[in-house]
């Protein structure tokens, strides 16, 4: 990794280790992540979505929710994550919610079309027009929904994240 200092490459083998690891002992797909506060890993994740059942599984939101939990709060401002592969869009999503300040990542996410794992289709179906995508999306308006916004926007105690 020209250019970045030993930190990185020790952050960065953690989480390429992680993915290997999990992947050998059957966890999950080939991907790890770990997020870094002041220099110190606070978490870890690697891909479980086979073995938990759960698509959401991702090694990238696995190490934010242990973050989170960790660190006792929803924002992980200050941190970083180093993840063995280019975020997929939910995980991209995810990070940019959780507010994590840097994205450093091994493989691409053309390495991992050429092994089976094709976000791309993702990545275009986020900008068509909701008619034309591969899932049928539709909106119903309810009256009733958007009384629960008002509420919230009027609301005094609410907290914002």
């Amino acid at each position: 990794m020209c250019g970045h200092s030993n930190g990185h490459d020790q952050h960065m083998l953690r989480a390429i280790q992680l993915s290997a690891e999990r992947m050998r002992a059957g966890k999950g797909g080939p991907f790890g992540a770990v997020i870094v506060k002041d220099g110190e890993i606070v978490a870890e994740g690697f891909n479980q979505v086979t073995t938990s059942n759960d698509p959401t599984a991702h090694a990238e939101v696995m190490a934010i929710r242990r973050a989170c939990e960790a660190l006792g709060t929803f924002s992980l401002e200050g941190c970083t994550i180093y993840t063995s592969c280019e975020p997929c869009p939910m995980c991209l999503s995810a990070i940019y919610w959780a507010r994590l300040e840097a994205i450093y990542f091994a493989n691409t996410r053309e390495d991992a079309a050429d092994i089976g794992f094709d976000d791309d289709f993702l990545y275009r179906e986020i900008p068509k027009p909701l008619s034309e995508r591969q899932i049928l999306t539709e909106k119903i308006d309810l009256t009733e929904a958007r009384e629960v916004f008002e509420e919230w926007r009027v609301k005094p105690d609410k907290v914002m994240y």
